[in-house]
């Protein structure tokens, strides 16, 4: 064994001590931490690029990166962190992602190791939290982005067996252009259409309602009448990103009964308030989605990297994510046949987080940070509605602020930019720029676990400090 690798198998209490140290130190300060770093502690010093021809050993290195890169590292799983939609970590989420690395397991065989079958479970405790029916399977993926293309893929081969075709073996030369419609479909999923071959010009924006980001059903059904029968997926939003606007799932069901489409629903953060008995009703109908996307890594607060994808069709899912070895178990139509249902063969036990957590903190608990995170958004958009220098650019729906700077003198654009940069430099609170309706706007996610009414009053009184006079 190599002398340094030797040394760290003798010194590993130190090596794993020394870490929860430093994690300790971080957490304790993780409120204090500014939320956006200074930009010079984001680079990388001279000479890290570079690699060494002998080592430092586990516990040198670690304090090298501690003491020249602890700065550099943001609040973002903090109370005061509404940049994108960044949740945190829960304590017992935490925990059991330390263990998830020290274990290590591989997460492709349902008889290797017992992951499989917490993952199976975790997966029924998730319908069970968010009301999904037991006729969906599901497993966990990185992110929202592959769990669209998981559900997109599975809706390409569904779309290739209403015609007689297999694509997973024919490819998609042989079913043709297919058409995706939607209003307000999420980057991740025009991504997931350039990665299946299917092509971003394949999605058409179907119009929104008035000051609204839901899909005008009656504009989509004359879409779907005019197109012949040319193959459709429709990608619904449970949850937008400026605006967490839902689209009328029932309306567009009823639409699939006569013009016969895959739908996908696209509830990656939003989905997680179905928890909520206050917020259910805005997901009804998904339970009759063909896929849906659901995160982990935000509202439900387990450390990055974290999503699960459902679909009724697991069939279909075999059929195309199913993987062929010589020296690997055929695949079986079950649902904890992960090496046949993912993009992924080697897979993290991305599982045990949740299923720490969900174990942890039950229903009550997760209905908890929904119902909280909710209130504490509408406090934040009345405040800043009423206050001088911002008015809301949108009702604030759910977990989204999402507003805009008035009386700006000059350019909108260029305001907003700078204002940000000022809020960034303060380092208490983080939001990001967007646009809607054409005007240039800013967003404030609330998702995090820890988010209380003290954050709300910090927030507030940074976000006005940062508001110059004039621009």
């Amino acid at each position: 064994m190599h002398p340094r690798l030797q040394q760290d198998l003798d010194q590993f209490p130190q090596i794993l001590d020394r870490t929860r140290q430093l994690a300790d130190e971080f957490l304790a300060g993780l409120k204090q931490r500014p939320v956006y770093p200074p930009l010079e502690a984001q680079q990388l010093q001279l000479g890290d690029d570079q690699l060494a021809d002998s080592g430092n050993g586990a516990l040198a290195t670690l304090e090298d990166f501690w003491l020249r890169y602890a700065e550099g590292l943001s609040g973002s799983a903090g109370p005061r962190y509404f940049g994108f939609v960044t949740g945190g970590a829960t304590p017992a989420a935490l925990a059991a992602d330390w263990l998830v690395s020290a274990i290590d397991q591989n997460c492709l065989l349902s008889h290797d190791t017992v992951a499989a079958a917490i993952e199976l479970a975790t997966i029924e405790q998730l319908k069970s939290l968010l009301g999904l029916p037991k006729a969906f399977s599901g497993s966990f993926v990185s992110g929202a982005t592959m769990a669209n293309f998981v559900g997109i893929a599975i809706g390409r081969q569904w779309l290739g067996q209403q015609r007689g075709i297999d694509v997973a073996e024919q490819g998609l030369a042989a079913l043709g252009p297919i058409q995706v419609l939607s209003a307000s479909a999420h980057a991740s999923s025009v991504k997931a259409l350039s990665m299946l071959g299917i092509g971003r010009d394949a999605l058409k924006i179907i119009d929104s309602l008035p000051d609204s980001e839901a899909i005008d059903t009656a504009a989509l059904e004359r879409h779907l009448a005019a197109s012949n029968g040319a193959p459709v997926i429709v990608l619904a939003s449970a949850g937008t990103v400026n605006t967490v606007t839902f689209d009328d799932l029932p309306r567009l069901l009823a639409l699939r009964e006569r013009y016969p489409f895959w739908l996908h629903v696209d509830a990656a953060f939003g989905g997680v308030a179905a928890c909520s008995p206050d917020y259910a009703p805005l997901l009804t109908g998904w339970e009759q989605a063909d896929s849906i996307t659901v995160d982990a890594h935000k509202w439900l607060n387990v450390p990055y990297d974290s999503a699960i994808q459902f679909t009724r069709h697991l069939a279909l899912q075999m059929q195309v994510f199913q993987n062929h070895s010589v020296y690997m178990e055929a695949p079986t139509l079950r649902p904890d046949d992960y090496l046949h249902l993912t993009p992924e063969n080697s897979r993290r036990f991305r599982a045990l987080p949740l299923w720490m957590a969900l174990k942890a903190y039950g229903r009550s608990g997760m209905q908890d940070m929904v119902d909280r995170n909710i209130r504490l958004a509408r406090r934040l958009g009345a405040e800043l509605d009423a206050s001088e220098g911002f008015h809301l650019l949108a009702p604030v729906n759910l977990n989204v602020v999402c507003f805009a700077l008035s009386n700006v003198k000059g350019d909108a654009e260029t305001a907003r930019d700078r204002f940000i940069a000022r809020l960034d430099r303060h380092g208490v609170v983080r939001c990001t720029p967007t646009r809607f309706n054409g005007q240039p706007g800013i967003r404030a996610a609330l998702v995090n676990w820890m988010t209380e009414e003290e954050d709300i009053r910090l927030a507030l009184e940074s976000l006005r400090h940062c508001l110059p006079e004039a621009f």
